[in-house]
């Protein structure tokens, strides 16, 4: 992909699909990160994203289509909410267990797949990390 005249790659572009994935040491098989420096890795291995938000985003952004996965999160979650969820707090999925380690702090790389900057500020501002 290009980006103001240069080449960026980058792993934000997700489809959701259905049945069990293999979450290794450093990500989620099949869904490698494009920059391990700010993504991907032990502590980021798994971006989980609240299904719940996708509402106010519709509301935010009317005539956007957006598929799960749209954010960047490689685990689209429910009931799983900003609130509610500590860093350090553990889940179990299937045979894993995972624990939240810290916020997602978007990239340019958003702002390239909404085709719009200011998604970016839209983001943070809303609180839906």
């Amino acid at each position: 992909m290009v980006f103001r005249g240069e080449a960026v790659t980058t792993g934000i572009f997700k489809e959701p699909i259905e049945g069990r994935v293999k979450l290794g040491r450093l990500n989620l098989d099949g869904d490698k990160q494009a920059d391990l420096t700010v993504h991907g890795g032990e502590d980021k291995a798994v971006y989980a994203y609240a299904w719940e938000h996708y509402g106010f985003w519709r509301d935010q952004l009317p005539g956007t289509t957006l598929s799960y996965g749209m954010f960047g999160e490689n685990l689209t979650t429910e009931d799983l909410m900003e609130h509610a969820v500590n860093i350090g707090d553990q889940f179990q999925i299937g045979s894993v267990k995972i624990m939240a380690t810290q916020p997602r702090m978007p990239c340019y790389k958003l702002a390239i797949k909404f085709r719009r900057m200011d998604i970016i500020r839209l983001f943070l501002a809303s609180g839906r990390s």
